[in-house]
């Protein structure tokens, strides 16, 4: 659909960029994979249900709406773009995940940083609040060691996790409220990545980013680690 806010060569230029974007991240996710075929196959998977049904169109199902207030959240907060395969690496590599680590993705989408954890040979696992989403995913991550859950993101078991991946940005401000609350049930030296901000509360230190590519267009992702006593490792 057209944008008729934006003038229309603009709207080509934007189309054009995203285009650009999603051939770039595509095929680089399919070539990286060539060297772990293992995780070929459940990426193929998310990707084939992308095609069937996005579970970010705008259908408000009876279901979805129910899960929405259950969390406080709103409709809105469910929607933003991809990461790509490279990018997750980059980062999760950055924040130092490796064979003895487990990731947790909050709000998970369509499972690819889950997909990048395991190929760093991470535990993996995603919470996702949009049942039929999980339902159809879930069980292609699952033969990769994955696992993707339904559940409200600010109330899952985060004790034994090592690395937390969230959006962030995409969220209202009283959605992060309640999770900075939650993420202090964390272990101190957990690390937290996210994405074009950091968390700005107390206890969350040591503020590095980078640029990197997402399916919208660069943006800085930041990594930090909940220290309860302020002081930076």
């Amino acid at each position: 659909m057209v944008d008729f806010e934006l003038p229309f060569f603009q709207w080509i230029a934007v189309q054009l960029q995203a285009l650009v974007i999603a051939v770039i991240v595509r095929s680089t996710d399919l070539l990286l994979l060539l060297w772990r075929p293992s995780l070929l196959r459940p990426y193929l998977g998310l990707w084939w249900q992308r095609l069937l049904l996005t579970p970010y169109s705008a259908r408000r199902t009876f279901e979805m709406v129910r899960a929405l207030q259950s969390t406080g959240q709103s409709f809105r907060e469910l929607i933003y773009g991809e990461t790509p395969l490279l990018t997750a690496l980059l980062f999760l590599k950055r924040a130092g995940v490796g064979p003895d680590s487990r990731v947790v993705d909050l709000g998970a989408g369509r499972g690819r940083v889950l997909i990048a954890a395991r190929w760093l040979k991470a535990r993996s696992h995603g919470v996702e609040l949009i049942a039929d989403h999980v339902a159809r995913v879930a069980p292609w991550l699952k033969p990769a060691g994955i696992t993707l859950t339904v559940g409200d993101m600010t109330r899952e078991p985060l004790t034994d996790v090592t690395h937390v991946f969230t959006n962030w940005v995409a969220f209202s401000p009283e959605t992060k409220a309640r999770l900075v609350e939650h993420l202090r049930t964390c272990k101190p030296g957990t690390r937290i990545i996210t994405v074009t901000r950091p968390i700005q509360a107390e206890g969350f230190v040591g503020q590095t980013s980078r640029w990197m590519l997402f399916t919208w267009g660069p943006e800085k992702v930041w990594v930090q680690e909940y220290r309860p006593d302020g002081k930076a490792p």
